[in-house]
């Protein structure tokens, strides 16, 4: 997937997730394995609310491939639950 679309698709309606995702794509993202940046394109098709909630750790993505990329973006971001 070209940067362009990546930066788009990380821009999202929450101030909270753009804070996360797009300094998580120009400083993480470049260095994951393909597995891993493909577990990133599929995270992007999910709804913001659900994203919001797997960042704060208030619940975990029922799919066990997301929970990867997620727990990936949990522990290189510093939103932490307040």
């Amino acid at each position: 997937m070209d940067r362009n679309r990546l930066f788009w698709g990380s821009r999202r309606g929450m101030l909270e997730l753009d804070l996360v995702l797009l300094p998580f794509l120009d400083n993480v993202y470049p260095s994951l394995a393909q597995e891993d940046k493909e577990r990133y394109w599929k995270l992007l098709e999910s709804e913001d609310q659900d994203m919001f909630g797997w960042f704060l750790k208030r619940m975990d993505p029922e799919d066990k491939e997301m929970l990867k990329i997620v727990e990936i973006i949990r522990n290189n971001t510093g939103l932490q639950p307040s």
